[in-house]
């Protein structure tokens, strides 16, 4: 077992598997949403996709605050979720429309920008919601 598997606990293994969920819903939605929007903004509303997918595992099955107060832990996800939505919006188009274009990769770019977006948020958020979300 590697340094790094043996150092990863069950609640953060619940929390890689949830956020696996909802990543798939956020990454799926998008190009449902990419059908009628521009780039930018189907990335935007398929980050709330999913983080209504990510609330409701993440309340129920990671750190198990269904009995905490909803209205308050909705907020707080709110805010630690916007500053994720933030980078992810950010690596999204940078790569999509400079980085990857600039080595010559320009298939899929899209995508796969939105890929890496949607991945660089993951130990922000985890210590965001178990810290200050669910606390």
């Amino acid at each position: 077992m590697s340094a790094i598997a043996a150092k990863l606990t069950p609640e953060f293994l619940r929390f890689l598997v949830a956020g696996g969920i909802a990543a798939g819903a956020n990454f799926g939605s998008r190009f449902a949403f990419s059908s009628f929007l521009d780039y930018g903004f189907a990335v935007f509303f398929a980050y709330l996709v999913g983080m209504l997918v990510a609330f409701l595992l993440m309340r129920g099955h990671v750190f198990d605050a269904n009995n905490g107060p909803l209205a308050p832990q909705v907020m707080k996800f709110i805010g630690v979720n916007f500053v994720a939505v933030l980078q992810t919006l950010v690596i999204s188009l940078v790569l999509a429309r400079w980085l990857l274009r600039s080595f010559g990769l320009v298939d899929h770019a899209e995508a796969l920008a939105h890929l890496v977006g949607v991945l660089v948020p993951v130990v922000s958020s985890y210590f965001g919601h178990k810290f200050f979300t669910f606390r």
